[in-house]
């Protein structure tokens, strides 16, 4: 059984512990408004230019004279796994259930045949994947240092990306994310931006009909791969969002836990310390009567 000296020191650390989770809470519930608004914001651009390409896919068919971004390589042996995560940890699963995901798929992949590479985003996800995986991992990217995630951020990812699909080093390519629903809850994600994959959407149902200059063709030359980049970084601001999120409900939690903690350990003090003041009078009392 611990002495009062003990437990009123477990008391103080697990009350600093408290100020500094709380603190945390705090930082994270600044950060999410603007890292929330961001990602909010994008989603209208990306959703546009999903149905304007999508529309243009439609049109272009399986020509061929169809960009290669949109008809693949011809092949889908070779995949390319793009995890992105956080740079930080104390954000409940945020990480974990996109490493998980993108695991999944990796072991689905090879169980299959497949060749798989992968580049990771974020320290926590190839610090997760690399006693496992680091032997297919090509590449990496550090955004400890970025204060702010930037489309720049995203066109420098994706360069390295379509780089690659260029040199024939890959046949697909999917990422993965955490989508931003609320506070509590973020949805792991898996998407396929190479080939250019689209989701039907409304606009696309309606009878208008567009004619294209110079052509459908050439303009999918052009905003498919600014398509990559705008998915990518429509992705880093979801993370973004998801992370701030997910970081302030697991301080939240952790507060709520170091309160009942010090609760718990307050009991435990007090009666401990009446035990001994309780022995204490014994011990007068029959001193007394001995004599």
């Amino acid at each position: 059984m611990p002495n009062l000296k003990d437990l009123k020191n477990r008391i103080e650390s697990v009350k600093n512990t408290r100020k500094i989770t709380k603190a945390m809470q705090m930082v994270a519930a600044a950060k999410l408004r603007r890292a929330q608004e961001a990602a909010e914001e994008g989603r209208p651009y990306a959703e546009r230019m999903n149905a304007v390409l999508g529309g243009l896919a439609a049109s272009v068919g399986g020509s061929e004279s169809a960009p290669k971004l949109l008809s693949g390589s011809g092949s889908d042996n070779v995949h390319l796994l793009v995890v992105m995560t956080g740079e930080r940890g104390l954000c409940g699963g945020f990480n974990s259930s996109i490493v998980r995901m993108a695991r999944a798929k990796a072991q689905e992949l090879m169980a299959a045949g497949k060749t798989v590479k992968m580049i990771t985003v974020g320290k926590k996800g190839r610090d997760q994947l690399k006693r496992e995986y680091g032997g297919i991992t090509i590449n990496h990217v550090d955004l400890s240092g970025v204060k702010r995630v930037g489309y720049a951020n995203a066109h420098e990812i994706a360069s390295d990306i379509l780089g690659r699909f260029d040199t024939g080093e890959f046949d697909v390519a999917t990422i993965f994310y955490n989508t931003f629903v609320n506070v509590a809850v973020q949805e792991p994600t898996a998407q396929q931006i190479i080939p250019a994959s689209f989701d039907a959407s409304p606009e696309a149902d309606n009878s208008t009909v567009f004619d294209y200059e110079p052509g459908e063709d050439e303009i999918l030359k052009d905003l498919l791969p600014r398509g990559v980049a705008t998915q990518i970084f429509a992705a880093l601001l979801e993370n973004g969002a998801s992370e701030q999120g997910a970081r302030m409900s697991a301080m939240d939690n952790a507060t709520r836990n170091a309160g009942d903690m010090i609760d718990a350990l307050t009991i435990e003090y007090n009666r401990s310390r009446q035990a001994i003041i309780t022995n204490e009078l014994i011990e007068i009392i029959s001193g007394a009567e001995a004599l």
